[in-house]
């Protein structure tokens, strides 16, 4: 339901469904869920329970960084992508980019889906999960980077803007992926202080989100 509401805004606000990009952008953001859906009802149902009745644990300073990352951020993605392919603020996108695009969100979205896969502690929210053995994780994509999942969601926000053609997305995405960026620095701070072994393991993975730079 909410990819069906997704979609009627874009194109609502698009004033048009003939937009072949913004079909395809919205197929491997559905194929994306999909697999994440099945992913969490496999291996962590748990976590979709949690979903449905959130922590009380959960930091308070996280809330807001939940809401533009996960809420604000990408409607108003949707709604300035939308503006932009009915007033042609943008110049004509080549093919080429609109691919581009579309494989950024597949791979953003892949990535993010491999870090749920392995990490059974991937919550939505900032919390230390003591109800359920809390523990790091060092498998998979967490050997490379600290906060694989965030990575994937700037790829995947910077894609969907390529994706459907706006330049003006594309500021968008950059705002939001600011956000990302200082909310994983604070997550990062409170998982070295209150989870154990986590510092050890920042000692061996050294960057949170890009190899060799941060």
């Amino acid at each position: 339901m909410g990819m069906v509401v997704y979609g009627a805004v874009l194109f609502g606000v698009a004033g048009t469904a003939a937009w072949p990009a913004a079909w395809a952008y919205l197929l491997t953001i559905a194929a994306v869920l999909i697999a994440y859906l099945a992913i969490v009802t496999r291996r962590h149902p748990d976590l979709l329970e949690e979903r449905h009745k959130p922590p009380a644990d959960a930091k308070r300073w996280d809330r807001l960084f939940v809401a533009v990352i996960a809420g604000l951020g990408p409607a108003a993605l949707i709604v300035v992508s939308g503006l932009d392919r009915r007033l042609g603020w943008s110049p004509p996108t080549s093919t080429g980019v609109t691919a581009g695009g579309v494989l950024l969100v597949a791979a953003g979205g892949t990535l993010t889906n491999y870090a749920v896969a392995v990490n059974r502690f991937f919550s939505a929210l900032v919390r230390i999960q003591h109800d359920r053995g809390h523990q790091v994780v060092d498998a998979g994509p967490y050997r490379v980077v600290r906060h694989p999942g965030y990575v994937g969601s700037v790829l995947a926000t910077f894609g969907a803007a390529l994706a459907l053609g706006s330049r003006w997305g594309l500021l968008v995405a950059g705002l939001v992926t600011l956000v990302i960026v200082v909310r994983t620095s604070l997550e990062d701070r409170t998982l070295r202080a209150e989870l154990e072994g986590y510092a050890e393991y920042a000692g061996r993975v050294r960057f949170r989100l890009v190899p060799g730079v941060w």
